[in-house]
């Protein structure tokens, strides 16, 4: 997809990686970037940067998606681009409480479902469109020290998989954003931990990525290049590379952010 003269959408607005989306969509000549967040005062904030416009938005409630959607749509025009970025991130396992299970269940990987009931249909309306979910490497490998990250972004590749092959011939072309660690508030206090381990990349450098497999309408984006070798090790012996993982889970287990 040519960006140029498109409307994007992007949700995680007011900062990380979503705000870079944001500016690289506005300098690549979109008509218009809309920035959507939980975070009113922060997504405009980025808005005004790039004479776009702002919504605020908790992509945990369907009811607000839809009505992010709607009002584009019937406001601004045709939405050809949809950044699904926003997500959280949880430590523990199997203990963490239900409702908090719940919760990153509801931003992480329904979020992109609810985007995709209330858009998709309208894109094949009129002929196609372009979806961009953002997930992790933890959605292809897993997360040390948190069940509910790694579960859930593996559901989110998973969908945008889905996505791909249901809808594809249809019009409809999906991007999924698989980093290791990039610097944003969500990995504050983890510059060490094992996600880090390949260097922690500048949201810049992930939103360049981001609009290079939009242009080449490539599916898997990888601003880690590691990420696919470490992807092809664990499908290639399971057993060595559980093994690998629990190496890493003996040094960084705790994911605490201290």
């Amino acid at each position: 997809m040519d960006i140029r003269d498109r409307i994007a959408v992007v949700t995680g607005a007011a900062g990380g990686i979503g705000r870079a989306l944001a500016i690289r969509l506005a300098r690549a000549g979109a008509r218009k970037v809309v920035c959507a967040d939980l975070d009113a005062d922060g997504a405009r904030q980025v808005a005004r940067e790039i004479n776009g416009l702002s919504m605020q938005v908790d992509v945990g409630r369907e009811a607000d998606i839809a009505a992010l959607i709607e009002t584009v749509e019937a406001e601004t025009g045709p939405i050809d681009l949809f950044c699904s970025n926003a997500g959280i991130l949880l430590p523990g396992g199997v203990e963490v409480p239900d409702a908090d299970w719940q919760r990153i269940w509801e931003i992480n990987v329904m979020s992109h479902v609810w985007a995709a009931r209330h858009l998709v249909p309208r894109m094949i309306a009129r002929g196609g469109g372009y979806l961009l979910n953002t997930a992790s490497a933890a959605g292809l490998l897993n997360q040390i020290g948190s069940a509910p990250y790694g579960v859930t972004k593996h559901a989110a590749v998973g969908l945008a998989e889905w996505l791909a092959i249901t809808h594809g011939d249809q019009g409809i072309r999906v991007s999924v954003l698989c980093p290791q660690a990039v610097r944003s508030a969500m990995t504050r206090g983890f510059e060490d931990h094992v996600a880090s381990i390949d260097g922690m990349l500048e949201p810049e450098a992930v939103a360049d990525a981001c609009l290079t497999a939009i242009e080449e309408e490539r599916f898997l984006v990888l601003p880690h290049p590691q990420v696919a070798e470490y992807f092809r090790g664990k499908a290639q012996d399971y057993d060595r590379w559980i093994a690998g993982m629990r190496r890493l889970n003996r040094k960084y287990g705790v994911l605490d952010g201290k």
